[in-house]
């Protein structure tokens, strides 16, 4: 009762918001549609892209709840299954519209596509003049979907579920709006600055990499923590969403070409190849630590290469795919395997060291292997004879961590205050399939 009443709340809270809201608007004849023309071939592939993205989510509840013990496998299955619904709804009501709806000030979006008032089908051509403006916002639905989805790699196994939701409606309406009309919407001051991020390094990666690390350091350890933590209850579900993820993120990164085109290949190629060379190269340095290479760490730097490789999907040759996913493969291990230990913090899943790290280094990255043969609409990188788009992209990811982490933080601060965001000890030792849900993953029978 209490968690419907919550979100109740806070929904009716953002729909006022834009009932309320003072028409601020940018009235531009970009924003008509007259001049558009629907193309099938990228309409079907938009779509496809955007059904693959929605897979995601899923496939993460796979990859970390094989990761936690089996007590909490069922948390982590509903954690990602009420992202998938409950930031669907505040995408309808006001997140695509601060998103993408006529700029204000290179700050936000404004209200006048609240519940989806003017996005029909028809193309908008400030975004995608060839496909219906109904699929553009479906395809962005599942990345704001997503972004905070991965944050859960942070606190599982500790955060109650009301306070999950009440956070999650928080952050993406106050975070992950903001951030993806500075670098995504028509008008972001980022993107005016110049900032490149093809499908989400910056937006998804970082953004929800920092909030990440903020949680863990509000939330505490685990109790037990480092020592008294079992190892992954189910490594093959592990393996098996790491499998969906890599699957869906060629609709991730490809399908943010928005066109059936050469350059969607050439992400989709890319993306593929970043993943396969971290994946590899994480393994050997496992190997040569640990004298085995193991299944978690194949999976997790494969994750953090296709993570890297993201915001540069759209602008770099394979070669530079290459020296991306290498880059991913030692800058997250070392950042799980060396940093997490010498500071002690307590992030469960490596939401910060795969995500955030790699998010970092591939924004950073895109400024050096970035290069307009492959998308004459994007930049020449530093490799190419534009050093000053290395400064571009170091600025665009410090303006990111920093913001995402210090109001990731005071939201965490809030809704501790307000429902506390930690489970009991009691409830802990139980886990929280039990004591959130009424619920256990696995039956035994004697």
């Amino acid at each position: 009762m209490r968690i419907t009443l919550a979100i109740a709340v806070v929904i009716l809270l953002t729909a006022g918001t834009g009932i309320c809201e003072t028409q601020q608007l940018v009235k531009a004849g970009s924003f008509t549609s007259q001049n558009s023309t629907i193309d099938t071939g990228d309409t079907a592939w938009v779509l496809m892209s955007a059904a693959l993205v929605m897979l995601m989510t899923p496939g993460l509840a796979f990859f970390y709840g094989g990761l936690v013990r089996r007590k909490n496998m069922l948390s982590v299955l509903m954690q990602c299954f009420m992202a998938l619904c409950i930031i669907s709804i505040q995408w309808v009501v006001c997140g695509y519209s601060l998103s993408f709806g006529p700029d204000i000030h290179g700050i936000i979006g404004g209200l006048d596509w609240t519940f989806l008032t003017n996005v029909g089908m028809t193309p908008n051509p400030t975004y995608a003049p060839t496909i219906p403006h109904e699929v553009f916002m479906m395809f962005q639905m599942m990345f704001a979907v997503i972004t905070p989805a991965l944050i859960i790699g942070a606190f599982a196994e500790r955060m109650k579920f009301s306070a999950f939701v009440i956070f999650i409606l928080l952050w993406a309406t106050i975070v992950y709006d903001p951030i993806t009309h500075w670098l995504w919407g028509n008008g972001g001051f980022l993107k005016n600055m110049g900032a490149l991020d093809f499908a989400g390094g910056a937006v998804v990666h970082i953004n929800a990499g920092m909030t990440a690390l903020a949680a863990a350091l509000i939330l505490g350890k685990r109790q037990g923590y480092p020592n008294g933590i079992s190892p992954p209850h189910n490594l093959p579900f592990a393996a098996l969403g790491a499998g969906l993820l890599w699957f869906g993120w060629f609709g991730f990164n490809a399908g943010s070409a928005l066109k059936a085109s050469g350059l969607a290949g050439n992400a989709f190629a890319v993306t593929h190849i970043s993943g396969a060379v971290a994946g590899v190269t994480w393994s050997i340095l496992d190997w040569l630590k640990y004298k085995k290479p193991t299944t978690l760490g194949m999976i997790t730097g494969a994750v953090a290469g296709l993570a890297a490789v993201t915001p540069a999907s759209g602008y770099v040759t394979p070669i530079g795919a290459i020296w991306i996913g290498i880059g991913a493969g030692i800058l997250p291990w070392l950042a799980v395997t060396c940093i997490k230990t010498k500071f002690g913090y307590d992030d469960s899943l490596d939401a910060f060291g795969v995500h955030g790290i790699g998010g970092i280094w591939g924004v950073i990255a895109t400024g050096i292997w970035a290069t307009k043969t492959i998308n004459p609409d994007g930049a020449n990188g530093l490799l190419y004879g534009n050093p000053l788009q290395l400064w571009i992209q170091t600025k665009a990811a410090i303006i990111t961590i920093v913001y995402s982490f210090v109001i990731g933080f005071v939201l965490l601060k809030f809704v501790d205050v307000v429902i506390k965001l930690r489970v009991s000890e009691h409830e802990e030792r139980v886990g929280l399939d039990l004591t959130q849900h009424r619920e256990a993953a696995y039956t035994i029978i004697d």
